[in-house]
């Protein structure tokens, strides 16, 4: 059983390095199971389209943001948990190949525009928005804890320098994401309220 998901493991990662590399598109199973060192059939064995190694990808994070959130529907609400969910989910994002995932995506947005974990996907971050925010809340509270979850991704391309390490990158969008979170929502403009 380990054996086969290793191997399932080292498949996902040689075809996420490709897909990235060439695009989608413009790669193909052979080339895949080429760069492994394996036959085309021994892939099939484990995947039998590149749709369904981009499937069982996106299902493994979901699957991730599953657990995270099903964690936080069991803790009261507030603060304190918005405050841990972001730690938990920045410290998950620098464990898996998230970041990996998501230049894939953004390197790959119109072949993949209609896949559907694309959509699932999308959903459950809709959700980690929801979990973050209370339904009372104003707009820019909304959107302040959309740019919180944005800046744990946005790291990963913002901070290109080489001489910045995975720890740094992880350590500074959660530093901005819990300022974002934890800044109370200014009054509008007009109401005379400071």
């Amino acid at each position: 059983m380990r054996d086969h998901s290793d191997t399932r493991a080292r498949i996902q990662q040689v075809a996420l390095e490709l897909f990235t590399e060439q695009g989608y598109e413009a790669t193909s199973l052979r080339e895949i199971a080429e760069r492994l060192g394996v036959t085309k059939a021994a892939l099939y064995y484990h995947f039998k389209t590149k749709e369904d190694i981009v499937g069982s990808l996106v299902q493994d994070r979901i699957a991730a943001l599953e657990a995270m959130i099903e964690w936080a529907g069991a803790q009261p609400p507030g603060p304190r948990l918005r405050r841990e969910f972001l730690e938990r989910y920045a410290e998950e994002l620098q464990q898996g190949r998230h970041h990996e995932l998501i230049r894939f995506f953004e390197r790959n947005q119109t072949a993949l525009r209609d896949h559907p974990k694309s959509a699932q996907m999308r959903d459950c971050t809709f959700r980690v928005i929801d979990l973050l925010t209370a339904p009372d809340e104003s707009v820019v509270m909304r959107l302040k804890a959309s740019m919180a979850l944005l800046t744990l991704h946005a790291t990963w391309f913002v901070l290109q320098d080489p001489a910045i390490t995975d720890g740094q990158r992880k350590d500074a969008s959660l530093q901005v994401a819990l300022e974002l979170i934890e800044t109370a929502a200014p009054a509008p403009a007009g109401t005379g309220q400071a």
